[in-house]
């Protein structure tokens, strides 16, 4: 597959909420990593002017969008109420991601094995490439690899947070100009730039 080009990109978070947080210690540490990453790369993606689609499920009984991705996003995020598991099934979050033409969707959220595969699958199915970053997206327990494994069966392809930060940049300048412009992004959780 070819790198992926930053202005070809949207990124798509899915159910990124405090309601899926999983049941025990392990699994809410998990999430709070996956979470971690996700709103790092929530604000790389407004830094660098790449459009980011927002899904909540029952946000009644699962909460909004988890604060620390909430902050990174830029104003005028449109947030999407999301009734049904995968978001091609809702036209509305289909036409906003579709919306500017950009025909590679980057995903993080939860849960890997539920909405993040059937969101992905979805897309796919409509003809975008889909990317789904793996240290950006959680299910508990042994559901995340299952998921990711589902994902990556249907002809999606799996990434890291870093990895995609990197095709985003592309060259040794820019990179040094975006932790110079973004000292607040420079020191990602979990990994180094």
């Amino acid at each position: 597959m070819p790198l992926i080009e930053r202005a070809d990109s949207t990124l798509v978070v899915v159910d990124a909420q405090p309601g899926f947080s999983g049941a025990d210690e392990e699994a809410a540490a998990a999430a709070a990593r996956s979470r971690d990453v996700a709103a790092w790369l929530a604000g790389v993606a407004a830094a660098l002017d790449v459009p980011i689609v927002v899904t909540e499920e029952d946000a009644e009984a699962n909460g909004p969008t988890h604060p620390a991705i909430a902050a990174n996003l830029p104003p005028g995020t449109p947030v999407f109420a999301k009734a049904v598991f995968g978001l091609a099934g809702v036209p509305e979050i289909l036409a906003a991601v579709e919306s500017g033409g950009r025909r590679t969707a980057i995903i993080v959220g939860a849960e890997t094995d539920v909405c993040v595969a059937q969101s992905a699958i979805g897309l796919c199915d409509r003809g975008f490439r889909v990317v789904v970053v793996t240290d950006a997206t959680f299910a508990p327990g042994a559901m995340h690899d299952l998921g990711l494994r589902r994902i990556r069966e249907a002809g999606c392809e799996l990434h890291h947070a870093k990895g995609v930060y990197y095709e985003w940049v592309r060259t040794l300048e820019e990179a040094r100009a975006f932790t110079r412009q973004h000292p607040d992004l420079a020191r990602p959780p979990g990994f180094r730039l």
